[in-house]
């Protein structure tokens, strides 16, 4: 077909669905092919509904997703938008991987990722213990005890107990309703705390949904500290992917999706969702080979600027108030740079595979690839060299590509000396602006995955979900959730969706 790709495979034993449980006679089409898009599909297929899933890229994954590219010798590696973490709690996601991996043998556990600062300065997460309050009484004892620490007793007295109570406090409503028109940075200035340790013990937290901290909520900053925190059961270390993603995830699941019979259709986008005489969905593609689809019911989970687009020329999406309003109101935030290097020198021995970084300038992480990523380990066996990727999140608009990159390399230089003599041989530059943006008072407006117009769902990462969950996990579960929706309808059952507690150990 022109401009676009098919993938069909055979039925996966690893189904898990009954044929009294299949749903019959009704059909879903799924817009985006990330992780929301996958778990819909996944879900509704197992179950027996027909299902289109259109993806406007040539891979899967979305955000997550992974592409073949070339070196200048003609090597091939398949290139990715960046290091990603899978937390222990991320139940949703990893109930969906298992449907590759039953036994999440590609994941690889990291014991620690340490936070590195100016100076020496240093904070470790390894061996805390998973429990609160013991977790956060262990960290701040870390910072106060260790050696190079942060805090000192005396400036526990300075902190203000009633904002720092706040953490132990969220409640999906309540702390919503309190804090969301707050910025995160105003919250954290509120705490009081000395600006080493909230460089330390913060910044860097706030950093990593991709959003500044002037520009994001400190609800949303609370709602993302319960839940990989104060709310975690499981602790705060976290595993990565053995492989790249395109050949440890995405390509098994075009697979495993074409098993279960769901037309998979890369490079194609929709451009327009109609409503029909009988309440389906008409959904017009730039394919001219594929021409429309009618659906019974349809996923929107693509990212905030394509489902933003698309409902802009849909007139009946857009004469829709409510569905227009919610749409409208969404923003991405600031742009995220990934710049990846090989290296010609290998890294120092004892390095650990990804730290976080703050009060370095742009710097946010850097993962030494090498380390714990099969392709990029067999090339610097190779070579004697290294592969290290640098972040950089909320990247300040006005900034030009080249002080970006002095700026990155100053703190790999300065962190890890050992690289200032390496001489860069290849590098690869992404700089992207689709994260969306969790601002000050967007959480009101900010839409759920049920919309207003039946049989229309959205999912992905920045949709308004019940449970504390965020960026992969909450695209994971939105995904489950939009693909329940319809299943309850259709009288099958719904898939389980687990969460961490919902309310801090000190809400009432």
């Amino acid at each position: 077909m022109s401009g676009s790709a098919r993938v069909r495979g055979t039925m996966s034993t690893s189904a898990r669905v009954s044929p009294s449980a299949r749903v019959r006679g009704k059909r879903v089409v799924v817009v985006g092919g990330g992780i929301a898009g996958i778990a819909a599909a996944t879900i509704l297929a197992e179950h027996g509904v027909s299902v289109v899933l259109l993806e406007k890229e040539r891979f899967l994954g979305g955000r997550a997703g992974a592409w073949t590219d070339q070196l200048k010798n003609g090597e091939k590696f398949e290139m990715e938008r960046g290091f990603h973490a899978f937390f222990r709690q991320y139940y949703n996601l990893r109930a969906l991987l298992r449907r590759v991996d039953p036994q999440l043998s590609k994941l690889q556990p990291l014991h620690d990722y340490p936070l590195l600062g100016p100076d020496g300065r240093s904070q470790s997460f390894s061996g805390l213990p998973k429990r609160v309050p013991f977790n956060l009484l262990s960290l701040i004892a870390r910072s106060v005890f260790r050696r190079g620490g942060t805090l000192r007793l005396s400036d526990l007295r300075n902190v203000k107990p009633s904002a720092a109570l706040d953490m132990l406090r969220f409640d999906p409503q309540r702390t919503f309703d309190k804090l969301d028109d707050v910025t995160a940075k105003t919250y954290l200035d509120g705490l009081n705390f000395p600006a080493e340790a909230r460089h330390m013990l913060f910044d860097v937290f706030a950093h990593s949904f991709f959003n500044p901290e002037e520009d994001y909520s400190a609800a949303e900053l609370l709602h993302m500290f319960h839940f990989y925190f104060t709310g975690n059961p499981e602790g705060l270390v976290f595993d990565v992917l053995r492989q790249p993603f395109s050949t440890g995830l995405w390509k098994p699941f075009e697979r495993y999706l074409g098993g279960l019979g769901v037309d998979v259709q890369l490079g194609v986008s929709a451009s327009q969702v109609a409503r029909t005489v009988d309440g389906g969905f008409r959904v017009e593609t730039d394919s001219d080979a594929q021409g429309a689809l009618t659906a019974d019911a349809v996923v929107l989970a693509a990212t905030v600027p394509a489902l933003q687009r698309l409902v802009a020329a849909s007139p009946d999406l857009g004469r829709d108030r409510t569905l227009a309003r919610q749409v409208d109101s969404l923003d991405v935030t600031l742009p995220f740079a990934v710049w990846r290097l090989w290296l010609d020198t290998p890294s120092a021995p004892g390095r650990t595979a990804f730290v976080g970084t703050t009060g370095m300038g742009l710097c946010d992480n850097i993962s030494l690839f090498h380390l714990f990523e099969d392709e990029s380990r067999a090339w610097a066996a190779r070579t004697g060299g290294s592969i290290v990727e640098l972040h950089a999140y909320a990247v300040p608009e006005e900034l030009e590509r080249e002080a970006v990159q002095r700026d990155l390399l100053a703190t790999l230089h300065a962190l890890y000396p050992e690289t200032k003599r390496a001489t860069i041989l290849e590098d690869r530059w992404l700089l992207r602006r689709d994260c969306p943006s969790f601002a000050p008072g967007s959480h009101a407006l900010r839409p759920t995955v049920e919309t207003s117009i039946a049989n229309l769902a959205l999912a992905g990462d920045f949709v308004k979900l019940p449970t504390p969950t965020a960026l992969m996990e909450r695209a994971a579960t939105s995904g489950t959730m939009a693909a329940n929706l319809f299943l309850s309808q259709w009288g099958a059952a719904a898939e389980r969706v687990a969460t961490i507690p919902r309310r801090g150990m000190l809400t009432v």
